[in-house]
């Protein structure tokens, strides 16, 4: 295997001019940049890249900490940001917490060790406190979830409109008896915010917001069927229903036609995210700019990297977009 001794030897030049060269150096010729090139074809040399990353005290490696990759929401935004991280030349590393806060805490010790250069929460599982001292080995950026006292860099919806949008076209369409299901956590702040939306609407219509009528343990499109099973044997069954995702939607869908329900006629259903799986089923649902809000999160964590400044504690707060289809 050749080594930068040869190279240096088959181009009759020095081993620091060639290290120059490799590590792209301003101020090397043309002349000496082309004979290197040419030595390291012939010889078929390649650079350690662990070593130049090493010398430049960067791995080009950024995380992106998703709750579930099998959820489209995750997955789509992940692949935007990618694209805009690849054009920038850097690489995802994709570390999946499944929820779980301790699961998360390990994940933190890649930026601990300098493994990544930044890394994205998509979700957090762990109060901001728990995060927060991590920053000392590296630059965050909150992504879809978020903490308003967190000083870095948030790119968001707000999700208290989001909730409150979805509910209020349930009611705009004649609605009293409306089920709420969030496909986050409880104890996210996405949940949290989105719940608030739910009940926001409902009390600026005096209409009545019962706990049995509250659900946030709900993530899937079996949950979805779950879910209307529930509902199904409530004594007073809603006539609504406004899930946090599209996957619970259509499941609850399947379930509810399955069972001899007329959608919307029988029970109106609402979505969260405008998935393809929404187009497909005719889905009203509250749309969510996640290309959009990918790319700027991973805008973000570009910028944090190459200032090399802490502190930015910029929010970027993207629109929702109601989109009305089949089933209200």
């Amino acid at each position: 295997m050749a080594t930068i001794s040869d190279v240096a030897k088959r181009a009759g030049l020095s081993r620091t001019t060639v290290s120059r060269v490799i590590n792209q150096h301003p101020y090397v010729s043309e002349d000496k940049k082309k004979l290197v090139e040419q030595a390291m074809l012939e010889l078929k040399y390649v650079p350690n890249s662990n070593a130049q990353k090493l010398r430049k005290q960067s791995t080009e490696t950024i995380a992106v900490y998703v709750p579930r990759l099998t959820n489209p929401f995750f997955s789509q935004l992940v692949e935007t940001m990618e694209e805009v991280a690849v054009e920038e030349g850097f690489q995802l590393l994709l570390c999946q917490t499944r929820y779980n806060k301790q699961q998360e805490l390990n994940y933190m010790q890649i930026l601990k060790g300098k493994q990544i250069d930044g890394l994205i929460l998509t979700s957090m599982e762990n109060p901001w406190s728990e995060i927060e001292p991590y920053l000392l080995y590296g630059p965050i950026v909150l992504c879809n979830d978020y903490d308003y006292s967190a000083r870095v860099p948030i790119a968001h919806l707000d999700q208290v409109m989001g909730g409150y949008i979805g509910t209020k076209h349930l009611i705009d369409r004649g609605h009293e008896v409306i089920v709420y299901c969030s496909s986050e956590p409880g104890i996210s702040r996405v949940s949290k915010d989105r719940q608030e939306g739910y009940i926001k609407a409902m009390q600026q219509a005096n209409l009545k917001i019962r706990p049995e009528w509250m659900f946030s343990d709900q993530f899937t499109v079996e949950g979805g069927k779950r879910l209307f099973y529930r509902i199904h044997h409530q004594k007073d069954r809603p006539t609504a229903i406004f899930t946090g995702s599209d996957e619970v939607a259509a499941g609850l869908i399947h379930e509810a036609r399955k069972n001899g329900y007329r959608v919307p006629e029988d029970l109106a259903v609402i979505g969260f995210d405008d998935q393809p799986i929404a187009e497909l089923m005719g889905l009203t649902t509250v749309k969510q700019p996640i290309d959009r809000l990918g790319k700027t999160a991973m805008e973000l964590m570009i910028q944090q990297i190459k200032s090399k400044k802490m502190g930015d504690a910029r929010r970027v707060e993207l629109p929702f977009e109601l989109i009305i289809r089949e089933t209200t």
